[in-house]
């Protein structure tokens, strides 16, 4: 059988692997639902290979890269989860103090996709700290299933003090200069949204296909945002109405991107729902706009 490609998969897969993702279906339905489109000599365990994340081949920075120290600390996160881990990234070559940038993962944990993005942003001239929610249940488990069902177990609240912590924790470390922004991939758009509700001196967020706040809560943003949307999104895109007529009434600084047919994911290169023009282009409008706001 010819390689799989992402044209070779109907829509409704993605869509079936969206509320998988997002703990909407179990593990078994999916697999049953997946069963209805192995047809033609596709198979179950192909479609179920191809979909899944592949983390080791797709790595765009190296964890060794000689351009980059990086390495896990550890902060206290006294409101959240306690002692949580994360991974930080400094240029080697960096001269002087650096703006930071928080990388805040998906409903999983740290897993190589956020650790990678870390490690990017690094390399666009940032100091990156890219935290482990999972750290007080013992860290990411090395497999999204698993790191979904751990996150579950933890008060989504709290986990957003640990990400207010990372704030804090990078804003007086010696090689920054305080000047920080956030960004935020699926659950971590959200991270990113609700710091910006929580935190005045943040000054830029960016948060991706991400879950937005209440009323009550966009109206306290002070912080410059650029969102960033995927067009197949109904999910979460039919939260933004809302969302923009509140940061239009409170004159919050904002630019909304939707790329169009593209799903949600379509930044994170692991997966077949990554489509690499928009999130080169979504990737370069996030690194020009830090520059702007934190430089």
């Amino acid at each position: 059988m010819k390689k799989l490609t992402k044209e070779d998969i109907n829509q409704e897969v993605f869509d079936l692997y969206d509320d998988y993702a997002h703990n909407k279906i179990g593990r078994r339905q999916f697999v049953e639902k997946l069963s209805l489109y192995a047809i033609g000599g596709l198979t179950v365990s192909a479609l179920l290979s191809f979909i899944t994340p592949n983390y080791i081949d797709h790595f765009l920075v190296k964890p060794d890269d000689e351009r980059l120290k990086s390495e896990y600390i550890t902060y206290q996160s006294l409101k959240g989860g306690g002692t949580i881990k994360g991974l930080l990234s400094i240029p080697d070559d960096a001269y002087g103090k650096l703006p930071g940038i928080i990388v805040v993962h998906e409903n999983r944990g740290l897993n190589p996709y956020i650790e990678d993005v870390g490690r990017r942003t690094a390399l666009d001239g940032f100091i990156s700290l890219a935290p482990d929610a999972l750290s007080p249940l013992g860290g990411y488990p090395g497999n999204d299933d698993d790191g979904r069902d751990m996150q579950r177990k933890r008060d989504r609240n709290e986990i957003l003090e640990d990400f207010i912590a990372a704030f804090h924790y990078l804003s007086n470390h010696k090689k920054c200069n305080g000047k920080i922004g956030v960004v935020g991939f699926c659950f971590g758009g959200w991270i990113s949204n609700m710091m910006a509700v929580k935190l005045p001196d943040l000054l830029a967020a960016v948060p991706f296909y991400g879950g937005q706040p209440t009323t009550e809560e966009a109206a306290q943003i002070k912080t410059p945002l650029l969102l960033q949307y995927a067009g197949l999104d109904t999910r979460v895109n039919e939260g933004w109405p809302t969302y923009e007529t509140v940061l239009k009434e409170n004159h919050v600084e904002y630019t909304v991107h939707f790329y169009p047919n593209v799903n949600h994911g379509f930044h994170n290169n692991t997966t077949p729902r990554y489509d690499k023009v928009a999130a080169t282009l979504a990737w370069d409008r996030t690194i020009a706009f830090f520059k702007e706001k934190l430089e």
